[in-house]
């Protein structure tokens, strides 16, 4: 295959559009799923597909698609892309780099004249961010998207279906969004690291070989709301007193025995809430997160049994429930190594490396051959307007994503 460059400067005058729709003072872009201005971002890119002389393809969960065609109709697609949506006040980059470089590389394509033994789909997944519910649109494009995913009996979510209605979406329709995976040949992305370990190894490209898996608990204490000033301190029930112990000691458990995984505590509830009473009750929510399966286990155990002895500890009780869990995603060799053939043969650093923050890739490499290249992030920062990547970084990565689609049509 020729040695194609992409246009960079389209690509720079692309993404400075796209950044203007959801734009906030402070220089970050807020652009939350199936709001208006996500809903003007496919607008705009279903225009830019247009422009390019390629097919406008969208579903029954809203994800949209660019497709530049085989001359063979029976051939397979692979699939490339990302997320338009972002998290309030986010940044530019996010999601977006995927989808652009996406369109980039089937317009460098289309352009030579060149003819692949596969289709090509530029696809943007619906609410990869989780505004309303993580991955809807990767989940319902296979078939893994269930009742409790819109019909939720812990929340009320007659927004989400409100809002899924006036972008176009019928609940009744999504399950139709599933496609045959033995129709499609891969998927690739191209993200942001998010982090800086990249940035502070001096590395050109991220070859990502998995992303981490991930659970979310709550922990309730339970103790006894009595006096706190006169309540003697040998009596003293204090559900939050045996929360702040298990905190603490949730991350030194961590820090010390298991320093690739990671934990967080988000929240805290306390309940009654006043000064002068002993707290009753303290609700935490956990989330752990790690990049091998057993050991994500063996965490999630450890600090069932670390709540329960503290409990006892301090005359509580506690009770522990599991709200979500996805397992650990594997990226595929094969094309793992062939990112890293086209980065020798780009003379660009590189090096493996697991993703601790979840993409539409992770639900998509149990079913189909996946893979994410990522670039480097200024100071790890992301979700935040300070959210940067050098322009270099971004034409390095869609060159990078350009040869590898080459490379893997060839085996199509």
């Amino acid at each position: 295959m020729p040695r194609l460059r992409i246009n960079s400067p389209r690509l720079k005058t692309d993404f400075d559009a796209l950044a203007e729709i959801g734009a906030t003072q402070s220089g970050g872009v807020t652009r939350v799923a199936l709001s208006n201005e996500d809903l003007e971002a496919r607008a705009w890119f279903a225009n830019r597909i247009e422009d390019a002389g390629f097919f406008v393809r969208d579903d029954e969960v809203g994800n949209l698609s660019g497709v530049l065609p085989s001359k063979q109709p029976n051939a397979r697609t692979l699939l490339l892309g990302g997320h338009l949506d972002t998290v309030p006040n986010g940044g530019r980059f996010d999601g977006s780099v995927g989808v652009l470089a996406g369109l980039e590389c089937l317009r460098t394509i289309s352009e030579a004249g060149i003819s692949l033994p596969c289709h090509l789909e530029v696809i943007s997944f619906t609410d990869e961010e989780g505004w309303w519910q993580s991955f809807f649109g990767s989940l319902g494009m296979t078939g893994t998207l269930q009742p409790h995913h819109i019909n939720d009996v812990q929340q009320d979510n007659a927004a989400f279906r409100a809002a899924l209605y006036r972008a176009g979406i019928r609940v009744s329709e999504v399950g139709r969004a599933k496609r045959d995976m033995n129709d499609l040949l891969g998927y690739l992305e191209l993200h942001i690291e998010q982090s800086k370990r990249l940035e502070q190894a001096n590395i050109d490209v991220g070859v990502v070989t998995g992303v981490v898996g991930r659970s979310t608990y709550v922990y309730t204490f339970f103790g006894e709301g009595t006096s706190a000033a006169t309540t003697q301190a040998p009596d003293r029930r204090d559900a939050l007193q045996g929360a702040a112990m298990f905190i603490t000691q949730m991350y030194a458990l961590i820090a010390d025995e298991y320093p690739d995984g990671i934990v967080n505590c988000g929240n805290i509830e306390v309940q009654p809430g006043t000064f002068n009473v002993v707290p009753a009750e303290a609700k935490l929510r956990i989330e752990c997160r790690h990049q091998d399966s057993d050991i994500l286990n063996e965490i999630e155990s450890r600090l069932i049994r670390m709540a329960q002895d503290i409990a006892l500890m301090y005359h509580l009780s506690v009770h522990v429930e599991q709200m979500y869990k996805r397992q650990v995603a594997i990226m595929d060799e094969g094309i793992l190594r062939l990112i890293e053939t086209v980065c020798d043969d780009e003379q660009l650093t590189h090096q493996r490396m697991v993703s601790y923050a979840g993409h539409d890739a992770q639900i998509l490499s149990p079913f189909l051959p996946t893979a994410m290249i990522f670039i480097p992030s200024k100071d790890g920062i992301s979700h935040n307007p300070k959210e940067e990547t050098d322009w270099e970084d971004v034409e390095n990565g869609a060159n990078v994503l350009l040869q590898t689609i080459l490379r893997m049509a060839e085996h199509a």
